[in-house]
């Protein structure tokens, strides 16, 4: 299973990514070792993701949030939120 997955940092800012251990990379996040953009920006949580059974598709899921605006990925995030 894959997964792609938006994170709310300590600052507010949304950050996007993918991973086959959704649990695990959150970790690796908020232990500094993630992605630069979220080494400063700790800790972080997850707001959003979505589960796949194909890696590619979790990579295009991600690239997809990574074009949404900051209000369509808050729009996104509440509209997940509903549905759980």
């Amino acid at each position: 299973m894959y997964y792609a997955y938006i994170l709310r940092c300590a600052d507010g800012t949304l950050y996007s990514g993918y991973a086959a251990d959704l649990e695990a990379r959150i970790r690796t996040h908020n232990l500094g070792r993630g992605a630069k953009y979220t080494r400063s920006r700790r800790p972080v949580t997850l707001a959003y993701a979505e589960s796949f059974e194909d890696k590619r598709e979790a990579m295009r899921r991600e690239c997809a949030f990574k074009r949404l605006t900051h209000k369509e990925k808050e729009a996104l995030i509440l509209a997940g939120s509903e549905d759980a």
